[in-house]
């Protein structure tokens, strides 16, 4: 590789951090050729994407990066970038459930809104529902005080209604 190519795959990574929501930082020390075109095909329909490039590229593409600098000394050995686009959850659950079918992949760190996240917090963020989910209850939640509060109300009125009715019964 010459400057000018080096130069393309700094600038390269350094657009997709900018573009992406969350980093993965991988182990594909490994892989086969199979194994990996089958991870970048199931990252395309996640939102996803993986970059394999030289540690100290992507040492040089992360330089100055807020936040995303931190991830610098995870650069070791042969690891490759997983970007995640639209959907973190979704594409964290892909890796998780890959480095559980194949022993020698392995998530090293990942980076969400600019902090740097364990691989542990990376399996935690797997586990979260989809996004609509997560909408879903807390609409749930912001809607539950005022229907209790409209139940309440309807028992009172439930509760006159009922009173009346018996008063009614007596006087006949």
């Amino acid at each position: 590789m010459n400057r000018e190519e080096k130069a393309l795959v700094i600038d390269a990574l350094k657009n997709d951090f900018a573009q992406s929501q969350a980093s993965f930082l991988v182990g594909v020390k490994g892989l086969s050729v199979a194994q990996v075109q089958t991870l970048r095909k199931g990252l395309r329909t996640k939102g996803g994407s993986l970059r394999i490039a030289k540690a100290r590229l992507m040492k040089l593409a992360v330089d100055g990066l807020a936040g995303v600098d931190e991830m610098s000394p995870f650069f070791k050995e042969q690891v490759g970038l997983v970007f995640a686009s639209t959907n973190v959850a979704d594409v964290a659950k892909l890796l998780t459930e890959f480095a559980k079918a194949n022993e020698v992949f392995r998530i090293v760190a990942g980076c969400v809104d600019a902090r740097v996240i364990s691989k542990d917090k990376v399996a935690v963020i797997a586990t979260l529902p989809p996004r609509e989910v997560l909408l879903a209850q807390v609409c749930g939640t912001l809607k539950a005080p005022m229907s209790s509060f409209v139940n309440v109300l309807n028992i009172q009125i439930l509760r006159l209604l009922w009173t009346l009715q018996k008063v009614g019964e007596k006087k006949q």
